[in-house]
């Protein structure tokens, strides 16, 4: 197996941290203070093709492969997890149960624009009393005539309050669990469809975070992803395992950035009449993080390499998305201690990536999940 980026990669690299430094890097200041996303940005990626990077040219994506969209994931990260986890969204959980399972009515009408970031998507699973128990979920829809009818409230949202429309897990039967869920597109403009809420968080602040609420929310059947009812979890799972290793790129993303903000620290920063750096316990301190962003990277481009040639990763994306995730929390740890007080001031970037980061274990997944999905995946 091949462990070097080929030349197509390293470019794809060059121009995307081009773009993020000069494009996105100036925004994330008054993104974070107030909040809310940068909507431009949507169709600016569109039109680079640098929003759902993987889908093909001809619909407007970039054709590129997932080593790539992993690369997009760490460049975006390194310059802010909140703007990223927006644009993540958009390029892979609204729009890749349409792509893979949806009709061509729902494909020409919701993800050709959704592409071109002319429609921005949100996927709603989660619920106030249903996390990672994704296949007990309440909200119902109600068969009636050729519409299905939504009852149900959902939370944690990305991109929720800035949607045009929603991808949302609905139980046809609760009594038959996973079987029983399929997925639904769900437009803005729908009557009984409102944001109730939008939520105000520790970290990712730039991503718009929501709580949605279906209120007897009447949709076409043709809304249904796939062609027969209780397909939901089996597409959720496809759509979540190529997520995982994304994460991988996303959790690399945030190390590498508090890797070099405590090392220009470590530089900048003299006690004792010398910069910290050169200081053993400082210097040893960033030799780990470095190592160890290396692997989490490392390993990111070996699976996202097997996802690539068709291989079943159900294990190996569990894996990425724990190691990687978990990972982060250790150099985080490290790079606050490395700046000090100073790292508990508003005014220093490492105190941000320390709230983004510490998402990362809880978010698509639990750690304590992926131990018990690489567990089952492993036979025991």
């Amino acid at each position: 197996m091949k462990f070097e980026l080929t030349e197509e990669q390293r470019m794809a690299k060059e121009a995307i941290r081009r773009f993020v430094e000069k494009e996105v890097a100036p925004l994330v200041e008054e993104a974070e203070a107030e909040a809310k996303f940068p909507l431009h940005l949507f169709r600016r990626m569109g039109n680079l093709g640098y929003l759902c990077v993987r889908y093909p040219e001809e619909i407007g994506g970039g054709g590129a492969d997932k080593v790539t969209e992993c690369i997009l994931a760490e460049e975006l990260n390194r310059i802010c997890a909140g703007i990223a986890a927006a644009l993540m969204v958009q390029g892979g959980l609204a729009t890749a149960p349409i792509y893979h399972f949806g009709s061509q009515e729902l494909k020409e009408r919701i993800l050709l624009p959704a592409v071109k970031g002319e429609k921005i998507g949100a996927f709603a699973l989660t619920e106030p009393d249903v996390g990672s128990d994704a296949a007990s979920i309440k909200t119902r829809a109600i068969k009636d005539g050729d519409h299905y009818i939504l009852r149900g409230a959902k939370t944690f949202i990305t991109n929720g309050p800035i949607c045009h429309y929603a991808v949302v897990a609905a139980t046809i039967d609760p009594s038959l669990k996973a079987e029983g869920i399929s997925l639904f597109v769900v437009e803005k403009d729908t009557p009984g469809f409102t944001v109730t809420r939008k939520l105000d968080k520790v970290g990712n602040r730039s991503a718009e975070t929501g709580e949605l609420l279906f209120d007897d929310c009447r949709i076409p059947a043709t809304n249904m992803i796939g062609d027969k009812e209780g397909k939901g979890f089996e597409q959720i799972r496809d759509t979540l395992m190529s997520g995982r290793i994304t994460y991988g790129g996303r959790s690399t993303g945030v190390a590498q950035a508090a890797y070099e903000a405590s090392l220009k620290y470590g530089k900048d920063r003299v006690q004792f009449g010398r910069p910290i750096v050169e200081f053993q316990v400082t210097r040893f301190k960033l030799a780990q993080m470095a190592m160890k962003i290396d692997v989490m990277r490392s390993y990111t481009y070996r699976v996202a390499r097997l996802f690539d040639e068709g291989h079943r990763v159900m294990k190996e994306a569990s894996m990425v998305k724990l190691f990687c995730a978990e990972t982060l929390q250790e150099i985080l740890s490290q790079a606050m201690q490395i700046h000090g007080g100073y790292g508990y001031m508003m005014e220093y970037p490492i105190q941000r990536y320390w709230r983004d980061g510490r998402l990362f274990t809880v978010t698509e997944g639990t750690s304590e999940i992926h131990h018990l999905v690489i567990a089952r995946e492993s036979g025991f």
